[in-house]
């Protein structure tokens, strides 16, 4: 408790933080909120042709709008400023986010779920952004914590809130998404367009004025990517690996994985410890722990292995993204910051696409998804390693 008490009295700009930390859970919002209706929706579309395959398309939308259009949105923030852009995406976010509610076509709602993914990139883009424009390296460090922090509480909360209105009618879910109107009055009266830094935070940032540094977002976009196809490896697969232990009921793989699940809130509190030290050991103790889970995951055979395998790949986790946020801000200086915060999103969300294709592909050469479990955590211990040596040697990172 005195360590709560605290870390609380250590955030600077409460109300400007708290909007930020909501706002930034938006993206996410646009996606787990659809799973609890999928089948309710596709059964309404019944008579479609390829309802089954339009509907789950239509869900992960958002997904690949953000992939492709974030840098864009970066190239915005940086050229037009942040306040502006991201309330407009966000009163966007509400209208495209609820006009499902008063649609009949499928296709029409697909090119809906299309534009709140434009309204997202920029979303996530300017929220990124803007913490490390508001803060110091600390206070990004605490701030990024409690975002970790309060997405996966929101997420229960918001398959109940769900499932109640779509309980009246089939595309009554869409109606969360009004959740956005309340965020950006929020957004309108707290935030303020920050003013350029007079110095760059760290010796390494790009002088102001100067060049994009792509080398920079070079290595931001492979590291993210790389973590973000780990990252969902358990989302995406983890039923199929419960399947290969014996596994099948949904109820008793939603009950074991419960418990090792709140372990994501662990990997939060675990990254603001961390992150005293390099970036190079932050990333490296994530993946530790993510390649370490992925592998006991592929090893297990009893359902308290695999817990015991999901404690340590979800602890690896609930890290990996405030630790890859707060890394990726300090590469950048404030007239880049967009830019380079844009193409963070975009590798992030990119790998999300691409993971689901990597593993199922390396499961069909290895021949079972925990073997693809397996190589994926080996990947991971590997590029540790490689930080930790090459850490000592050069400041890549």
């Amino acid at each position: 408790m005195r360590f709560l008490l605290h870390f609380y009295k250590s955030l600077t700009l409460k109300p400007q933080g708290f909007t930020m930390v909501v706002a930034g859970f938006l993206p996410v919002f646009a996606i787990i909120a659809m799973f609890p209706v999928v089948a309710a929706i596709i059964e309404h579309f019944k008579d479609e042709p390829d309802a089954a395959i339009k509907v789950p398309a239509m869900v992960t939308a958002p997904g690949y709008a953000i992939a492709l259009l974030a840098p864009f949105a970066g190239l915005a923030v940086d050229r037009f400023g942040r306040r502006k852009l991201l309330l407009l995406c966000t009163f966007f976010y509400a209208i495209v986010g609820t006009a499902p509610f008063f649609l009949e076509n499928l296709d029409a709602i697909i090119a809906t779920r299309i534009l709140l993914g434009v309204c997202e990139a920029g979303i996530l883009t300017v929220v990124n952004t803007l913490i490390a424009d508001y803060w110091d390296d600390a206070g990004r460090r605490n701030w990024l914590m409690l975002q970790g922090l309060v997405g996966p509480l929101f997420q229960p909360l918001v398959f109940i809130l769900v499932a109640a209105v779509a309980s009246v009618r089939w595309n009554g879910g869409f109606l969360v998404y009004l959740i956005a109107v309340p965020i950006f009055v929020a957004m309108y009266f707290f935030l303020f367009e920050p003013k350029r830094e007079r110095e760059p935070a760290k010796a390494d940032l790009q002088a102001a004025g100067g060049p994009f540094p792509i080398g920079a977002a070079i290595v931001v976009a492979g590291m993210t990517l790389f973590v973000s196809i780990l990252y969902y490896v358990f989302i995406v697969n983890g039923s199929i690996a419960w399947k290969e232990i014996g596994v099948t009921d949904p109820m008793t793989v939603s009950k074991a994985t419960a418990l090792p699940a709140m372990f994501i809130l662990a990997g939060s509190v675990v990254f603001r410890i961390v992150s005293r030290f390099s970036n190079a050991v932050q990333i490296a103790t994530f993946l530790a722990l993510l390649g370490t889970g992925l592998i006991g995951i592929g090893l297990a055979r009893t359902i308290l292995e695999m817990q015991l395998a999901l404690i340590l790949q979800q602890t690896g986790a609930g890290m990996a993204v405030p630790a890859l946020i707060a890394w990726a801000q300090g590469k950048f200086s404030f007239e880049h910051r967009g830019r380079g915060m844009g193409v963070w999103t975009s590798a992030f969300f990119l790998g999300q696409a691409l993971s689901p294709i990597i593993v199922g592909n390396t499961a069909g050469l290895a021949g079972t998804m925990q073997q693809a479990f397996i190589l994926s955590g080996v990947a991971g211990l590997l590029t540790c390693l490689i930080l930790l040596v090459f850490s000592r040697h050069t400041h890549a990172l």
